[in-house]
């Protein structure tokens, strides 16, 4: 990620969007999905994340319908909500029972 930093002009201007990238990582644990609406595949497959579409991930993932924790959704796929990232990923298991 360092070196991707040195080379490309964005990320060099704006550390803050490298730092959260680094964060970012899953360390291999689970698989995290970018849906962001307006970037495109590419740029989000060049920082080895996945990407899907926003629009029908919305609808298969409706936040308005999810808890925080555990969700089974109506395909019985298991997934974990989070809310408010910025404080979830810090949160303790035990909130969510």
């Amino acid at each position: 990620m360092l070196q991707f930093v040195k080379t490309t002009g964005d990320l060099n201007q704006n550390l803050s969007a490298a730092a959260h990238l680094i964060h970012g990582s899953s360390e291999g644990r689970f698989t995290i999905t970018y849906c962001p609406g307006h970037l495109t595949r590419l740029e989000i497959e060049s920082v080895n994340f996945t990407y899907s579409d926003l629009n029908m991930m919305m609808k298969k993932y409706n936040p308005k319908k999810l808890r925080d924790g555990y969700n089974t959704t109506p395909e019985g796929e298991k997934v974990f909500f989070i809310s408010n990232p910025a404080l979830g990923l810090w949160a303790h298991k035990d909130r969510f029972k």
